[in-house]
């Protein structure tokens, strides 16, 4: 019967499975390592107003976002589109433009930001929490304003 040495003992099962399942997760990045944020924060925003406006997929931007912020998203997409089917509105592509980004850093490897876009009807704002996880950046809070 094999022994081994003191000291050395084997870690039990649910403490490796906690140390593998914290390797595999989405890890960190700092903000060296990461692209600028900002053309990424405009094509979020302008993806994210298609969304609402029923003309991109709520799955094409799966990547771009945190699971919480992805069923959030998809809640208020779905409630968008029962709306202008409430009102008999045709989704059609919308017309905005970026009027101005404001970024702030609370730690390294996330950005807070505003975007603020201008449309045909009126001035909205997007603010967005990005993170920094492996290598890139993912959105993992939303809220148009």
């Amino acid at each position: 019967m094999a022994t081994t040495p003191a000291g050395t003992a084997r870690a039990p099962y649910a403490t490796r499975s906690a140390q593998l399942a914290e390797f595999f997760a989405p890890q960190r990045t700092p903000s060296i390592e990461l692209p600028a944020p900002e053309p990424f924060l405009r094509n979020l925003t302008v993806r994210v107003l298609e969304v609402f406006a029923g003309v991109r997929e709520v799955d094409q931007l799966a990547r771009w976002l945190t699971e919480d912020a992805y069923r959030k998203l998809v809640t208020r997409a779905n409630l968008a589109t029962r709306a202008r089917s409430a009102r008999g509105v045709a989704a059609r592509r919308p017309v905005h433009t970026i009027m101005s980004v404001h970024e702030s850093s609370p730690a390294d490897g996330i950005v807070e930001a505003v975007v603020v876009v201008r449309g045909p009807a009126r001035t909205r704002a997007l603010a967005v929490r990005i993170e920094g996880m492996d290598g890139r950046w993912r959105a993992t809070s939303l809220a148009l304003l």
